[in-house]
């Protein structure tokens, strides 16, 4: 019995770059194209709709990968801040309590 790994592959950006210009250029279908070049073929479509959202030529509200770049860095940066924010409050509840004693 074989086990399947649940961790994905990570593929460089020339990887996902060359594969979606090998869809435009081949004339094949996303599927076809990802069995040649052994991925899957999710991944691929989505490596797709990313390379068009990145164009402008995406779905209507699509986010290029800069626009998730930011996102990402943003939420990590909120996140980050909440967290001092409770650590400034614990500290202020703490010297609150000893100057009173």
């Amino acid at each position: 019995m074989s086990k399947k790994s649940n961790t994905s592959k990570r593929y460089t950006a020339e990887f996902k770059r060359d594969a979606v210009a090998l869809v435009h250029s081949s004339g094949k279908t996303v599927t076809e194209v990802a069995r040649q070049i052994g991925v899957s073929p999710e991944g691929l479509r989505n490596w797709v709709n990313q390379d068009k959202a990145d164009r402008g030529q995406g779905l209507a509200g699509a986010l290029t990968s800069d626009e998730k770049e930011e996102l990402r860095r943003l939420r990590r940066e909120n996140r980050e801040q909440q967290q001092t924010i409770e650590v400034l409050k614990k500290a202020a509840a703490f010297f609150a309590r000893e100057s009173t004693k």
